[in-house]
């Protein structure tokens, strides 16, 4: 399919590749050789990578294997990555702690590996009863900061990296682009909540993703 869409001339269109869960190192050999043909066709497309491996709680839930493949082939291959905090302590090789000084460092080690976008999703400090989102490029580290709501849905990480790219390619800047995903994710993830059930309400919360809310403010850390 992907090399289809290149005969016909359509990967000079492209201006990001997003990848997620990547079942088996085959599939994301496939994915980097899709990134190199959209970046040979288009030298200025992102490749933002939401390196799926485990969570906190769970640990790994993905075949052996994937989690190295992911920290040795795939992550360095990124521009940008969306992992939680149970990933990056695993991709910067750190244990976890609850302070903000040692996230930000484990963000300094995966960076100097090769994304240099880089964020951080489900972040827990000492204060237990928030979460956090921490983002960090070549010109600082801003965090959001949002109630922790008691609701574990399947997909929202996959709906904030897509929101993620699509708000770095619209504003071509970090911080406005965690600002629209914090705000929207709580949105859709309070909504969902409300509602009773597991599926993310995002049909509901249309609004909220073509008009991201702004309820929750943007910290620059440095």
């Amino acid at each position: 399919m992907i090399q289809g869409i290149g005969e016909r001339d359509a990967l000079t269109g492209v201006s990001a590749v997003l990848s997620g869960y990547q079942g088996d190192p085959a599939v994301g050999a496939v994915v980097l050789d899709a990134v190199a043909a959209v970046k040979a066709a288009n030298p200025h497309a992102l490749y933002a990578c939401d390196p799926v491996m485990g969570d906190v709680g769970r640990g790994m839930f993905v075949r052996p294997g994937i989690p190295e493949f992911m920290r040795d082939h795939v992550v360095p291959a990124a521009d940008v990555i969306t992992p939680n905090h149970f990933e990056l302590n695993f991709l910067a090789g750190v244990e976890a702690t609850p302070r903000l000084a040692d996230v930000l460092d484990a963000i300094e080690r995966v960076r100097e590996g090769g994304p240099r976008n880089v964020l951080v999703t489900s972040v827990i400090t000492d204060r237990s009863s928030t979460l956090s989102l921490v983002a960090v490029d070549d010109h600082g580290a801003w965090r959001v900061t949002t109630p922790l709501l008691p609701i574990t849905p399947n997909g929202g990480g996959d709906v904030t990296s897509a929101l993620y790219l699509a708000h770095l390619l619209a504003s071509g800047s970090t911080p406005t682009a965690l600002g629209r995903t914090a705000n929207t994710m709580f949105a859709i993830l309070e909504r969902t909540l409300a509602s009773g059930r597991r599926e993310l309400e995002l049909v509901a919360s249309q609004e909220d993703i073509a008009h991201p809310p702004t309820r929750f403010e943007v910290e620059q850390l440095r």
